[in-house]
């Protein structure tokens, strides 16, 4: 009986971890958060003191937080840009048609990874 609990427990202490929501600290606000396609959820923050940018995500696979991004207005609309090691993070805030979608794209040695559309939330 121990172990059959224990074998159900493991996986719900699993999901309960990876389903807790991305935050920043107090030192922080946040600029955007959207929604997107595949379970992404993306918040970026930008830190009181130094005006850093922070990028934190939850989706089905973990959660992944970066700092040290960068912001520029591209084609009509703000495009925020992180890097971890190969892969670059972009995340649009806004297309030229509708200010309140969006999207988040990765890359691997600027090569596209994915592609998914985002809604403001």
């Amino acid at each position: 009986m121990k172990t059959s609990a224990l074998l159900l427990a493991l996986p719900i202490s699993i999901l309960a971890n990876f389903s807790l929501p991305a935050a920043a600290d107090s030192t922080a606000g946040i600029i955007l958060s959207t929604k997107c396609q595949g379970g992404y959820n993306i918040n970026i923050w930008q830190k009181y003191t130094n005006g850093e940018l922070l990028y934190r995500a939850t989706n089905p696979n973990g959660n992944l937080s970066l700092g040290k991004g960068t912001s520029q207005a591209t084609e009509g609309v703000r495009v925020y840009k992180f890097r971890k090691g190969i892969y670059e993070y972009w995340v649009w805030d806004g297309t030229l048609d509708n200010p309140q979608s969006g999207t988040l794209e990765v890359y691997k040695n600027n090569r596209i990874l994915m592609r998914q559309a985002c809604r403001k939330s």
